[in-house]
């Protein structure tokens, strides 16, 4: 009888417990900010001296851009002499001190000032009413101003800006300020919109808008439409600009002055006649 034998049964050994996978990447982002933390301090002082170089660098450049928007701005106004010259402000402004509302670089009077009421269908601007309260109070010829967003419905921004503003004798119209082209319709849709809007804030108020926007914006796509029909304040911050067109009834030169009693720039216009002219486009008038 042949005797059959059996391999041996090798038992492998226990293998140590193995950590669990999210336990070692913690370890390892560990690992990394320790090997961060240490190259940093050990040359905190070579940093230190990068980040202020860098710091410093940027802070001159903006003074030095600063200096050369305020001498055009000092050159455009000496140019405008006999021309009024105003201010557009919103909520960006914050809260302003209209005390100290009296002069650009201390010797250009401003004598209006664009307020803006609303933006789109949905809000007025949180400092429309104090601002067009101290305005008056000022006694600077005030205008409001409503940003019109292209998407969003013609009718009920006009509804939201009637609701918003009520002007006096002595207030500059309405105005239309509009400077995106739609995103979810066509321009021929953005040209009725607009159209819209002005019939019935010109309906409303008895007195024609006047529309905001850019050069460019207003010699590709409104021109040829409501060149005719509706006064312009162009925005053009153009160097090689130093006055105002004939066609433009205001023209923002700059979005770089400063003006007491408004921190941060604040941009500046210049209305295209005089003071008589100005009070002869009120309403009321």
């Amino acid at each position: 009888m042949t005797r059959i034998t059996r391999k041996p049964i090798r038992r492998r050994p226990k293998s140590k417990r193995a950590f669990p996978s999210w336990l070692r990447k913690i370890a390892i982002v560990l690992l990394v900010l320790l090997i961060i933390s240490g190259v940093g301090y050990y040359y905190r002082e070579n940093l230190a001296y990068y980040f202020s170089f860098k710091t410093d660098k940027m802070l001159k450049k903006e003074a030095q851009d600063q200096k050369i928007a305020d001498l055009r701005n000092h050159l455009i106004l000496l140019k405008s002499e006999g021309k009024l010259i105003g201010v557009d402000v919103s909520e960006y402004q914050g809260k302003i001190k209209w005390d100290s509302i009296k002069n650009i670089d201390g010797t250009f009077p401003i004598d209006f000032v664009f307020i803006r009421a609303t933006a789109g269908n949905d809000r007025p601007d949180n400092y429309f009413r104090e601002n067009w309260a101290a305005a008056k109070k000022r006694n600077l010829i005030r205008g409001a101003y409503h940003y019109y967003r292209p998407n969003e419905n013609s009718i009920e921004q006009a509804e939201l800006f009637i609701k918003t503003v009520k002007l006096r004798k002595g207030d500059m119209p309405p105005v239309l300020d509009i400077e995106k082209l739609p995103k979810e319709q066509s321009l021929d849709s953005l040209k009725v919109g607009l159209r819209r809007w002005l019939n019935k804030v010109e309906l409303y108020y008895g007195v024609k808008p006047i529309i905001y926007t850019g050069e460019k914006y207003y010699e590709n796509f409104l021109y040829e439409e409501f060149g005719d029909d509706y006064p312009f304040w162009i925005a053009n911050y153009n160097l090689a600009v130093d006055k105002i067109k004939d066609d433009w009834l205001f023209w923002q030169f700059t979005e770089r002055a400063t003006v007491n009693g408004i921190d941060g720039n604040v941009d500046v216009n210049i209305f295209n006649g005089d003071k008589k002219e100005l009070h002869y486009l009120t309403v009321g008038n």
